[in-house]
């Protein structure tokens, strides 16, 4: 029992931390956030276009709810 005890609460053989190359992970870092900005890019893009469509829609339906009733009358 007492072997157990001193096996429990001994130094551990293992390092407790391991070895961090820390340029590799401040590069990888790096290129994740280029890689993050373009998408960042790309998705407000696509949102303008976005609202540029919807834009041209309301105006179309403004067209068509402005037209005059007279014209109606001619199908």
């Amino acid at each position: 029992m007492k072997n157990f005890i001193r096996w429990f609460f001994g130094p551990s053989k293992k390092p407790i931390v391991e070895e961090i190359d820390l340029y590799a992970k401040i590069t990888e870092l790096e290129n994740r956030i280029v890689k993050i900005e373009e998408e960042n890019i790309e998705t407000t893009n696509c949102l303008y276009e976005l609202g540029n469509s919807v834009n041209a829609v309301d105006a179309r339906i403004d067209i068509v709810l402005n037209t005059p009733k007279h014209y109606e009358n001619f199908n």
